[in-house]
């Protein structure tokens, strides 16, 4: 593996076991410093607020000037905003330091462009698969360290969260600037640019190939928020998991989608190409909510960690196929540009399948479940769709 790619999991992983660190212990922290349950919500979408508009900025700047410096100013807003987190003492500055997190987090586009500058088409899908696998395996870890670094403050004080948190940005900003290499061959530094979020969105779904594939991985990741936010109330009010059983059942996910975003993607990849595999992960989602809802404390062993396992599979399918299927299908100069519509499109779909999920769990415990089946279907469409605009690319 060449070592740029190392160095990119190596910054995403820290990226993310800073945001997995801090993301349990928000909700909890909020209600010590008097927040109501709708300033919770609102303190929760400021994150992916600020990741939707700053997206598109951070992808188009990096088309303009490169990717090391987009990445390196990236890291260093984060590291502040964990500092500015460690001394927050009310709703003010905690919110401040979730929207500067937000946009210094925004980066992932230009790490995905970053992939896409040093890769051959053949190689990309299986190295957006080792990206995924950086998301997993800081969502393993962070919880659960977040949890115990948490335990260690006083309460209505996040000191040493927010310190661990700004340490690991600060590791991930010296090894970005001692190692990373820049990636772009040809900058374009007066190039046409537009600070308007919406103008750039709007260029992009004129296209008909990008804006399908926009289509899909919204439906996936509103569906998968649906799914993951009801999950915690399902297992918790009607299967009776505990804390510790609640957190082991997060980690066997992350743990699975490490396996298949690591080892499995690559080989899929080669054997049945990204198109099909984008098909054969809607379908495998669509299974496995509808297994989720049904099961009972006595079968969730069997039976919901195999449909937990099914998504991961599902996941390690969608995620990489459609991110390099965007990358291959933009122009080679608005690549970062593109990733970075694609990325705010992920942050509003997580946002509304969050605001869905707890309105229809209400209504029915099911529900949730079987409405991101229902959407999944949509994706069906859509890719029969495509199916017409582009010819699926044949395992090598």
């Amino acid at each position: 593996m060449k070592r740029p790619i190392i160095v990119i999991f190596i910054t995403i992983f820290i990226d993310m076991l800073g945001f997995g660190i801090i993301i349990p212990i928000l909700p909890i922290f909020s209600k010590e410093l008097g927040a109501e349950n709708y300033q919770v919500g609102l303190i929760a979408m400021s994150f992916p607020l600020m990741n939707f508009l700053f997206a598109p900025f951070w992808g188009s700047l990096s088309d303009r000037h490169g990717r090391r410096p987009i990445i390196l100013v990236s890291v260093l807003l984060t590291g502040l905003a964990y500092l500015l987190f460690s001394q927050t003492v009310n709703l003010w500055l905690l919110l401040l330091s979730r929207l500067l997190a937000g946009i210094g987090s925004a980066n992932l586009s230009v790490a995905q462009a970053y992939i896409a500058d040093i890769t051959t088409p053949q190689e990309r899908t299986k190295t957006m698969g080792f990206i995924g696998a950086a998301f997993g395996l800081g969502f393993i870890i962070g919880p659960t360290v977040g949890g115990y670094m948490k335990s260690l403050s006083a309460p209505g004080h996040v000191d040493y969260v927010g310190y661990l948190a700004a340490s690991l940005s600060a590791l991930n900003l010296l090894l970005a600037y001692f190692v990373l290499p820049e990636s772009l061959k040809e900058k374009r530094p007066d190039a046409r640019f537009n600070f308007k979020v919406v103008s750039g969105i709007v260029s992009e779904l004129k296209k008909p190939v990008i804006r399908e594939l926009l289509a899909i991985n919204f439906i996936f990741i509103a569906s998968f928020m649906i799914m993951q936010m009801s999950s915690s109330l399902f297992w918790k009010e009607k299967i009776g998991l505990t804390d510790v059983q609640m957190g082991n059942t997060f980690a066997f996910i992350g743990l699975a989608t490490v396996i298949v975003q690591g080892g499995l993607v690559g080989r899929l990849v080669r054997k049945f190409g990204e198109f099909r595999l984008l098909k054969y992960g809607t379908y495998i989602f669509i299974v496995a909510m509808t297994m989720l809802p049904w099961v009972t404390k006595a079968t969730f062993i069997p039976i919901e960690l195999v449909a937990l396992a099914l998504i991961a599979l599902a996941n390690g399918c969608l995620t990489p196929s459609i991110t390099s299927l965007l990358s291959k299908t933009a122009n080679h100069q608005e690549v970062g540009q593109v990733l970075g519509v694609n990325q705010s499109f992920g942050s509003v779909a997580r946002a509304a399948g969050m605001g869905m999920s707890g309105f229809i769990y209400g209504i029915d415990f099911h529900l949730p479940f079987l409405l991101a089946a229902a959407l999944m279907i949509i994706c069906i469409w859509l890719a029969a769709n495509l199916e017409n605009q582009i010819r699926p690319e044949s395992p090598q």
